[in-house]
C-alpha cells in the first residue's frame, strides 16, 4: 500500500516562515552593513525549519522504532553536527574561507546522496511506493536527479577544496579527449535515469551515483585558479539544486524552498561572475583558463625594464597623496596582511589623505572574498567600492597601491586579443599618476598565466616582498 503523507497546517506554516527567514538572510547578505541582521534571520529560519521536521516527520516512522534510543540518537546526531559547526567556525582563518566554503557544499551533495540512496532502500518509509511496491515515477525522477546533482556537488567540491587548498595545483588538468568523454558521461547520466523511470533496478540507481561522482571530478579538474570564484558560486548552485530534489523526496516543502533559493542565487552569482571575467559559463566549465601555457612569455617579459621601490619611498608618496585607492588581491589573502593594511588606511587618514579600496568582482578565491577580509579586519564599509563604482576615479588618483591583484588589474585584457583574459572588465590601476605594486618577486604571474604590463610603466614603482612584511615596513615610515 502506498504510505499516505499527511498535510500538517501548522508544519506548512512554520515551513513558510522559515522560507520567508532565508529570504530575509539572502536580501540582508547582499550588502556588508546588513550581513549581521540577515545571518540571524538566516539561523532562525534554520531553527525553526530543523524543530519542524522533527516535531512532524519523527511520528511517521516506524512506531516500533519510536523509542527514547530514537530520540536520544537524533539529539547527540545534532550535538555532534553543532559542535563541529562551531569548532570549526572559531578556527578557521579568514583567509581558508574558500576552503571552507568548497568542504561544505561537499557535504550538501554528500547528505543529498545518502537520502537518495535511503529512498531507494526504504521507499516504503519515506511515502513514495504505489500499491504494487513500487516507486512512484516521480520520486524516480527525483530521486535520481538528486543522486546525480548530489554526486557531482560531491565530488566537484573535493577537488575544488583541494584546489584552494594547496593540495592540488591550481593548473588546469587537461584530459585528452575530456569534452568527448564528459558529454558521453552526462548523456548517460540523463540516459539512465530516463531508463530508471521505467525499470527500478538496483543496477540503474548504482550505476548514475557512480557515474555522477566521477563526472563531478572530470568537470572540476580542467579548471584553473583564476576560474575559481564561478566554480565556487557554481557548486553552491548545485547543492541548492541538490537539496531541493530531496526535498521533494522527503516532502519537506522548507528543503525545496531553501534549495530552490541557493540554487537560483548561486546561478545568478555564476552569471555575475562570468559576466565580471567577459566569459560564458560553457566556456569555464569547459575549463582551460587559470593556466600556466603564457609562464614561457612571462619569464621572457620579466627582462624589461622595472623600477624598484622601497617602503620609505612608498610612505612617502602616499603621504603626499590627495587619495589613495587600495586593490586588494588574493596575495593579500595569503599574507594574512589585511589587518595592517587597514592599520596603514588609517594612518595615511590621520595625515589628512583620502582613502578607498576598489573591490573586482573576482578577486581571490571565492565571491566577495575581499569583502569578507576588509570585514575581518573593520576596514569602514563606505570606504569600499566596486569596480563599476570606482574605474573611473584612477585617473584622478594620486596613488593606486595594489597589492597582490595581478590578473584583475592586467591592461592585456583591454589590448591584447591573443590574452586568455581579454575582454575582462579590470581596475584601471595604470591611469593613476603613480601605481606601488606589492608583489612576492617579478618571475611569478598570477593565475592566468599572463605577465602584467603594469610592472613595466613608467608611473610604476614595485615592493617585492611579502606583502604583510612591507606594509608593516611601510606602516613604520609613516611614523
Amino acid at each position: 500500500m502506498e504510505h499516505s503523507i499527511a498535510v500538517n497546517p501548522w508544519a506548512s506554516l512554520a515551513y513558510l516562515i522559515a522560507g520567508v527567514c532565508f529570504i530575509l538572510a539572502l536580501r540582508g547578505l547582499s550588502s556588508p552593513t546588513s550581513s549581521q541582521r540577515g545571518n540571524r534571520f538566516g539561523m532562525i529560519g534554520m531553527t525553526i525549519a530543523v524543530v519542524t521536521t522533527l516535531i512532524t516527520h519523527v511520528p511517521r516512522l516506524d512506531p516500533s522504532t519510536i523509542d527514547s534510543m530514537t530520540v536520544i540518537e537524533i539529539v547527540v546526531a545534532i550535538g555532534i553536527g553543532a559542535a563541529i559547526g562551531l569548532v570549526t567556525a572559531r578556527r578557521i582563518a579568514m583567509t581558508d574561507m574558500p576552503q571552507l566554503v568548497a568542504a561544505f557544499h561537499s557535504l550538501v551533495g554528500l547528505a543529498a546522496v545518502l537520502v537518495a540512496c535511503a529512498a531507494f532502500l526504504n521507499p516504503a518509509a519515506f511515502g513514495i511506493v504505489d500499491e504494487a511496491g513500487q516507486i512512484l515515477t516521480v520520486s524516480r525522477v527525483e530521486m535520481g536527479l538528486g543522486v546525480a546533482i548530489g554526486a557531482i556537488t560531491f565530488s566537484g567540491s573535493v577537488i575544488a577544496f583541494l584546489k584552494l587548498n594547496g593540495n592540488m595545483g591550481g593548473k588546469p588538468i587537461m584530459l585528452p579527449g575530456r569534452h568527448v568523454i564528459n558529454l558521453a558521461v552526462l548523456a548517460g547520466i540523463l540516459g539512465l535515469i530516463g531508463y530508471f523511470t521505467q525499470d527500478q533496478a538496483p543496477w540503474v540507481f548504482w550505476t548514475v551515483t557512480l557515474l555522477s561522482f566521477a563526472i563531478g571530478f572530470l568537470l572540476i579538474i580542467p579548471i584553473g585558479g583564476a576560474d575559481m570564484p564561478v566554480v565556487v558560486s557554481m557548486l553552491n548552485s548545485y547543492s541548492g539544486w541538490a537539496a531541493a530534489a530531496m526535498g521533494f523526496t522527503l516532502h519537506n516543502s522548507a528543503m525545496i524552498i531553501t534549495g530552490a533559493l541557493v540554487g537560483s542565487s548561486g546561478a545568478i552569482l555564476s552569471y555575475i561572475m562570468c559576466r565580471a571575467m567577459n566569459r560564458s559559463f560553457i566556456s569555464v566549465i569547459a575549463g582551460g583558463f587559470g593556466g600556466d601555457s603564457a609562464g614561457g612569455a612571462a619569464a621572457a617579459a620579466s627582462d624589461r625594464p622595472w623600477k624598484r621601490g622601497s617602503a620609505e619611498d612608498a610612505a612617502f608618496l602616499m603621504s603626499q597623496a590627495e587619495q589613495v585607492i587600495i586593490v586588494p588581491g588574493y596575495g593579500m589573502a595569503v599574507a594574512q596582511a589585511q589587518h595592517v593594511l587597514r592599520e596603514m588606511a588609517d594612518k595615511l587618514k590621520e595625515q589628512g589623505v583620502k582613502v578607498k579600496y576598489a573591490i573586482h568582482p573576482v578577486a581571490g578565491r571565492m565571491p566577495g572574498h575581499m569583502n569578507v577580509l576588509l570585514a575581518e579586519a573593520n576596514v569602514p564599509y563606505d570606504e569600499v567600492f566596486e569596480l563599476e563604482d570606482i574605474n573611473s576615479e584612477f585617473a584622478q588618483t594620486d596613488v593606486a597601491f595594489v597589492i597582490g591583484a595581478n590578473d584583475v588589474t592586467n591592461p592585456a585584457a583591454k589590448t591584447d586579443k591573443t590574452s586568455p583574459i581579454y575582454g575582462m572588465p579590470i581596475l584601471d590601476v595604470e591611469k593613476a599618476k603613480t601605481v606601488l605594486f606589492v608583489k612576492r618577486s617579478m618571475g611569478g604571474v598570477g593565475y592566468a598565466g599572463v605577465d602584467n604590463d603594469v610592472f613595466y610603466m613608467d608611473n610604476t614603482m614595485m615592493l617585492l616582498a611579502d606583502a604583510k612584511k612591507m606594509v608593516e615596513e611601510i606602516v613604520k615610515s609613516l611614523g
